[in-house]
């Protein structure tokens, strides 16, 4: 049970978040280099997260893992790390920033898709690498970075409080 709890909470994280973040880019409009980037990490994530789930939910994941493999996904081996020990990744870094920037936008009962003039934001150097997708998904035109060891996303200023 805490194994598939583990599973399912990464899953909603994965689909609440990462594909947010990565859909700009894999829809190509950061140029091709990073739409490539941008599909073969969804396919990675998509293969990693069917042999995550194969065990619970075994007919279903070995369904979709025949569309595109030829093997059984129950021989497939087990999806590995290789991030070193510690190290928890940029995705709960870049949720963060997410969140910070989703609330600011409620807060401001200004709709998801409300234009970003500027924000600033705070965290980890690491965080500076998701800053376009950041930008795009937030739909922020000018995003100022500072290095610091907690997230968070200060000083936004949205479009419509611009005007106002």
């Amino acid at each position: 049970t805490r194994a598939l709890t583990a599973i399912e909470t990464f899953f909603w994280t994965f689909c609440d978040d990462y594909l947010e973040l990565v859909k700009e880019r894999a829809y190509g409009t950061n140029g091709q280099s990073g739409q490539g980037s941008a599909a073969a990490a969804l396919r990675e994530a998509i293969d990693v997260l069917l042999r995550l789930f194969a065990p619970f939910i075994p007919f279903a994941t070995e369904e979709v893992w025949s569309w595109t493999h030829e093997a059984s996904i129950h021989t497939a081996p087990w999806p590995q790390t290789n991030a070193p020990a510690g190290r928890t990744g940029l995705l709960p870094l870049v949720s963060e920033a997410l969140i910070s920037i989703r609330r600011a936008k409620t807060d401001a009962k200004a709709s998801q898709k409300t234009e970003v003039r500027s924000a600033t934001l705070h965290g980890p150097a690491q965080l500076k690498l998701a800053a376009d997708d950041l930008k795009a998904v937030g739909r922020i035109a000018q995003l100022n970075f500072v290095e610091a060891e907690q997230v968070s996303v200060t000083d936004i200023v949205l479009a419509e409080q611009a005007e106002a």
